[in-house]
């Protein structure tokens, strides 16, 4: 899919020691940042044994690499790796299995997974299907943020 956008003032706070060991010695301060999100990926119980992260302090951005089981593991390890505040975009290209064109939503402000579903799939009803697709990320559905990148699964 190659590099996908994220609002690099949202999200998950894990890179504050990063930022500040940055000025010292760039080189460690990437090391740190991509191993918390690695970490934090891991925390979500998605398989990073052949996941490799690698982040650039100078573009803000995660790079990902190796392989994940499938096509819905990477949509969610995308959306971890990005929604990490001072993450301003992840790159793909070198992650399996190649995907087709997903589907992404950025919540706005007054955003509910019922609104954002209504707009996408014309059906307000149809929004445990983003809750399923964004889990474990999202432990609830009224637990969402602006900001926020969901996966939007193609409907069924």
């Amino acid at each position: 899919m190659g590099l996908l956008s994220f609002i690099k003032e949202a999200g998950e706070k894990l890179l504050g020691h990063a930022d500040a060991q940055a000025a010292e010695d760039p080189n460690a301060a990437n090391q740190t940042a991509a191993d918390a999100i690695k970490n934090y990926i891991n925390t979500q119980g998605l398989d990073t044994s052949n996941l490799t992260v690698a982040f650039d302090g100078a573009s803000r951005t995660v790079t990902l690499s190796g392989s994940v089981a499938d096509l819905d593991t990477k949509a969610k390890v995308k959306v971890a790796a990005g929604n990490v505040q001072g993450v301003a975009g992840v790159n793909d290209d070198d992650l399996q299995p190649d995907d087709p064109e997903v589907q992404y939503h950025d919540v706005k402000p007054g955003d509910t997974l019922s609104a954002i579903a209504k707009e996408v799939y014309g059906d307000a009803n149809k929004y445990p299907a983003i809750f399923e697709a964004n889990k474990p990320m999202l432990s609830s559905p009224d637990r969402i943020y602006p900001g926020q990148k969901l996966v939007i699964p193609p409907q069924s």
